[in-house]
């Protein structure tokens, strides 16, 4: 048989092995990424068809294929032709789901077979294989692990394949003899029982996309057709969402415009993970924050930006906050992490700040310059804090200083702010790095990103994902790192549309660092 005939779509393979099964043949099922075919692969399949009659082989689809940005390396399309190629394989097709539990129920294979690092179910991060092997043993199959060589396909392609620019690839290389994935994911897992408290307003993102039509005749404007819609939880609730896969108990202080609280507090409870705790204060005369934003359909590029905004400082707000936030900074149970984004839009006040600054807990804080604060949010408005992240600009701007080194800036912060703990700054295609304070060290990682969708959102991912792991005490080496390689996934995705997931973290590491 032709290779490329083996290629059948999902539902014509259902057709295909329901008329096999009444033959008597023997089904056996092989399931994976499979990014690119190499001899460990090839060893897999001979040993899967040793098994029955007729093989069969499903692939991960490219948008459920989450090893990080830029993979796989091959499209799903040639990753069928590859396999099929194989003469043990009779039939390939590539999946509609994520992993291979419905798969299994629709096509009913007699064994489902996976490799030898599947033995071990708690290594799989995903979890899926326990799902698996429940699917298989529900139809009356059962599950088999290959005993056969093993080639890891992150391995070859961090070893043969310049995914990316030079300097990056020595940073990994030395940073692999360091850490191992397993030790950076396990510290990671540490984070799980912090409880953590975050501040901050709430902001909903918008995106409304457009087609454009073109220039009218009698005007200098350019019109456009209306396409769809989308509105993302942003600012602390996107934040609470990225900490909450990571950490156990999570509280959330923010606020919404009160005029229009019915309709946005049961979009804002809805949006969060189950266990964030919101507590939920109205601004007696601003609006809920909405950024609306324009987004062309086909480059998903921003033609214009409009904000529903009243940044003017309420005393009625500031008032009911400094009570709530004074009873539980007494409480004699305190948090691990209290995380503060301050996106400069009028919630947090002078005296909040200093109420905020004179708890005794792991203060984390984000102060940023945006558009919308026109820059009048400097970090140094914080006296004091455990950790600080900011991106270049934002520490520039609080010096006024836009050719200094970034090192010398970043002493001299730290300097100026009472600062026990550490700083990281956000360079863009520059990477990260971090400041730890304390042994007045300097850590550097190289961005991980190599498909940038959009950026909106990526130093919020950053901050809460890093913030928790320096409460936490993990090495400061560490810190960039994570936080870039949270950006990484952070920018493959528009806005705030979806949280930086565990097992998608995990999984990218541990493509990083095979």
């Amino acid at each position: 048989m032709p290779h490329n005939s083996k290629i059948k779509s999902f539902f014509e393979l259902a057709d295909i092995l329901e008329t096999l099964r009444a033959d008597d043949k023997k089904i056996i099922h092989c399931h994976g990424v499979f990014e690119f075919i190499h001899p460990g692969h090839v060893r897999h399949f001979d040993a899967a068809k040793a098994l029955g009659d007729i093989l069969v082989v499903t692939i991960t689809p490219d948008q459920y294929v989450n090893k990080g940005p830029s993979r796989p390396a091959f499209t799903e399309g040639l990753r069928a032709e590859s396999i099929a190629a194989n003469e043990n394989v009779n039939y390939v097709a590539i999946n509609l789901w994520p992993n291979a539990v419905e798969t299994i129920k629709i096509l009913h294979p007699d064994v489902y077979v996976k490799g030898s690092d599947y033995v071990d179910a708690d290594k799989d991060e995903s979890r899926g294989i326990n799902l698996e092997r429940e699917a298989i043993e529900s139809i009356g199959g059962k599950i088999h692990f290959t005993d056969e060589i093993t080639f890891s396909s992150s391995s070859l392609i961090n070893e043969y394949f310049e995914v990316y620019p030079e300097p990056s690839q020595k940073f990994l290389k030395d940073f692999r003899k360091r850490y191992s994935a397993d030790k950076v994911i396990g510290l990671l897992k540490d984070l799980k029982k912090m409880r953590v408290l975050l501040i901050g307003e709430t902001i909903l993102d918008e995106y409304h996309y457009v087609a454009a039509i073109g220039k009218p005749p009698k005007g200098d404007h350019i019109a456009a057709r209306f396409i769809g819609e989308e509105v993302h939880a942003g600012g602390i609730l996107a934040c609470a969402n990225h900490i909450a896969n990571f950490c156990d108990s999570v509280d959330l202080i923010t606020a919404i415009g009160k005029q229009d609280f019915m309709e946005k507090e049961k979009f804002v409870r809805a949006s969060l993970k189950s266990n964030v705790n919101p507590y939920l204060f109205f601004h007696p005369t601003a609006p809920t924050i909405v950024k609306r934003r324009y987004v062309n359909q086909n480059f998903l590029n921003k033609l214009f930006e409009i904000y529903v905004i009243d940044d003017c400082p309420s005393p009625e707000l500031e008032g009911e906050l400094l009570t709530y936030l004074s009873r539980i900074f007494s409480v004699k149970e305190p948090y691990d992490l209290i995380l503060v984004l301050d996106y400069g839009h009028g919630l947090l006040t002078p005296a909040l700040i200093e109420l905020i600054c004179s708890q005794n807990g792991f203060l984390a804080v984000n102060a940023q310059t945006n558009t919308a604060n026109a820059g009048y949010n400097p970090i140094t408005k914080y006296r004091s804090a455990n950790y600080f992240c900011l991106d270049e600009p934002e520490l520039r701007l609080a010096f006024g200083d836009r050719y200094s080194d970034i090192n010398e800036l970043l002493t001299c912060l730290a300097k100026r702010i009472s600062l026990p703990g550490a700083i990281t700054v956000t360079r863009g295609h520059l990477g990260a790095v971090t400041f730890d304070v304390v042994s007045q060290s300097f850590f550097e990682a190289p961005v991980l990103s190599q498909k940038i969708v959009d950026t909106t959102g990526a130093g919020d991912a950053f901050f809460a994902i890093t913030a928790p792991c320096v409460a936490k005490g993990i090495p400061m080496d560490l810190i960039p790192f994570i936080g870039n390689a949270v950006g990484a996934l952070a920018v493959g995705y528009l806005g705030n549309r979806s949280a930086i997931e565990e097992a998608s973290l995990y999984k990218f590491i541990t493509a990083l660092l095979k």
